[in-house]
C-alpha cells in the first residue's frame, strides 16, 4: 500500500492533461461587437452581440456570438 501511495501524485498531471484534451484551455472575452438599437451609452439597453474576441494561451480568437451573447470565459482546443 505504501508503494501505491508514492505513485498517486501521477493522477494530478494526468487529470490536467485529460481536462486539456477534453475541454481545451480557458480564454477570456476582452472585446466584442454588438447592435445597440441606437442607445450605445446606456448600460441597461438590450444588446445583440455579433462577434466575441477571446484572449488566451493560443492568442486572440474571434468567434460568432452564442445566441446573441458572449460568455466571459470559453474553452478552446488548439485546432478549433
Amino acid at each position: 500500500m505504501r508503494i501505491a501511495a508514492l505513485f498517486l501524485w501521477i493522477m494530478v498531471p494526468i487529470g490536467f492533461w485529460w481536462a486539456y484534451a477534453v475541454y481545451g484551455t480557458p480564454h477570456l472575452v476582452l472585446s466584442y461587437r454588438f447592435h445597440d438599437n441606437g442607445d450605445i451609452y446606456n448600460p441597461l439597453a438590450h444588446r445583440r452581440y455579433i462577434n466575441c474576441d477571446y484572449l488566451g494561451v493560443h492568442g486572440w480568437i474571434t468567434v460568432p456570438a452564442v445566441e446573441e451573447n458572449c460568455p466571459w470565459v470559453r474553452f478552446f482546443k488548439v485546432n478549433s
